[in-house]
């Protein structure tokens, strides 16, 4: 580990407090705080990446907090965010041990909150696995999971990615604890009205303290849009990467291509091209905004250019739709889906009649449908296209995920269909 210049007392001095306050966050927690159920390995380090608000600064308290029940100090957490602290160099992250240093005898344990910005933060933290420090990082930027990063941390840290809560973990932070047969009687109830507040706002954490949903949600994507993907990528055109997001929650249930959302973009007077949409797609992923399925049944080059694209959490897709409903079930269903299979094992699959999700190695289909039973139309065409494409792959299973609707069937050829409501799929 190289030298880091000597600093003078004054900056030694703030840098005491800044980690004192980090000490006293974790205290202040430890009453409130929903022990969401991620097993962190015993000597394991961690770099946790997630759209903002998540709760990653909460995963850090938390396993502070679990170190200082297992016997370790809380003089050891040494815990920052960068996000509250300004602009700082990667060399100047050398002084923060110095500092620490002039204050405890004990090798630190490093929660390092939101350190995406610092340029070299990685080559810092591969000095400090290199010396055997326990350290945690987390960071809102996807490309800190890159094989670039992977290659200079040389596999010294675990890869995690942290989302907004589960509809489960919603239900356990609220203190609802699913019991025994609870989709029977007075809790089934109490979990499908629990629902409606998760499928209308989402689930990140922070959200649930507050009455006015929307505006929360608001400022969150203005904090996203502004300074996770205009500002970091250096962006001049605000008025098309505005506009590109907007036309991603309207087709939200529909495959586009983006040489047509840049059609649609320019049909409001804006100029961009769809080089530059694709541009603004893969910064909204690094953001984790968005997220995107390819066409199973496309060639490569339509798998590239012709995707599904769905928002990170229902709620800050609602924030742009004034009649949301099929389309905040279909995301939700997309979120779940996103959330328990890599991108490799998760498809949507068009050819001529669309399935909206894919999983070939499950051989299951599965329709997100609001409701199947307020006309014939809607019914057949969400069978029918399962049905074709069972001819094509055959299905082991087919899923139909609505909001309210649940029966099993079996269609005219020996087909068994399972027709089942959202939120207990969600639970499943």
């Amino acid at each position: 580990m190289h030298c880091a210049l000597k600093i003078d007392e004054m900056d030694k001095e703030i840098l005491r407090n800044i980690i004192r306050e980090g000490q006293e966050d974790i205290l202040s927690v430890r009453d409130e705080l929903y022990r969401r159920p991620f097993n962190f390995e015993d000597n394991g380090r961690y770099v946790m990446t997630g759209v903002r608000h998540a709760g990653k600064s909460y995963l850090l308290y938390q396993r502070a907090l679990e170190l200082i029940d297992l016997g370790h100090l809380l003089e050891e957490m040494l815990y920052i965010n960068f996000r509250l602290y300004g602009v700082i160099t990667a060399a100047e992250l050398d002084d923060i041990l110095q500092a620490y240093a002039s204050m405890y005898p004990h090798k630190p344990i490093l929660l390092l909150d939101e350190i995406q910005n610092i340029d070299g933060w990685e080559h810092f933290a591969r000095r400090l696995a290199n010396r055997k420090y326990m350290v945690m990082i987390t960071g809102s930027n996807a490309k800190m999971l890159s094989k670039d990063m992977a290659t200079v941390l040389g596999n010294r840290y675990l890869d995690e990615s942290v989302s907004p809560y589960s509809f489960r973990e919603y239900l356990e932070a609220k203190g609802i604890a699913l019991e025994k047969n609870w989709q029977y009687g007075k809790m089934r109830d109490t979990v499908a009205l629990s629902f409606k507040d998760y499928f209308a706002w989402g689930g990140f954490p922070e959200l649930m303290l507050y009455n006015n949903k929307r505006k929360w949600l608001g400022q969150l994507y203005e904090k996203i849009l502004l300074g996770d993907i205009i500002q970091r990528h250096k962006l001049k055109n605000e008025m098309a990467v505005r506009l590109t997001f907007k036309r991603l929650a309207e087709t939200v249930k529909h495959p586009v291509a983006y040489n047509r959302i840049a059609h649609l973009v320019k049909s409001t007077g804006v100029n961009t091209t769809p080089a530059s949409v694709m541009d603004y797609v893969e910064f909204a992923k690094e953001a984790f905004l968005v997220f995107s399925l390819n066409n199973y049944a496309s060639k490569f080059t339509e798998k590239e250019t012709i995707k599904k694209h769905y928002f990170v959490d229902n709620g800050l897709l609602k924030i742009f739709l004034g009649d949301p409903d099929t389309a905040l079930l279909e995301n939700l269903c997309a979120i779940d889906l996103h959330s328990r299979y890599p991108e490799e094992a998760l498809w949507f699959w068009n050819r001529n009649v669309e399935v909206d999700f894919y999983l070939p190695e499950e051989n299951t289909g599965i329709q997100a449908c609001y409701s199947t039973s307020k006309d014939i139309e809607t019914f057949k065409r969400e069978t029918d296209a399962l049905l074709a494409l069972d001819k094509v792959h055959p299905l082991e299973r087919r899923i139909i995920v609505t909001y309210d609707e649940e029966r099993t069937f079996t269609t005219p050829n020996g087909k068994e269909m399972e027709i089942v409501p959202i939120w207990k799929w969600l639970l499943r």
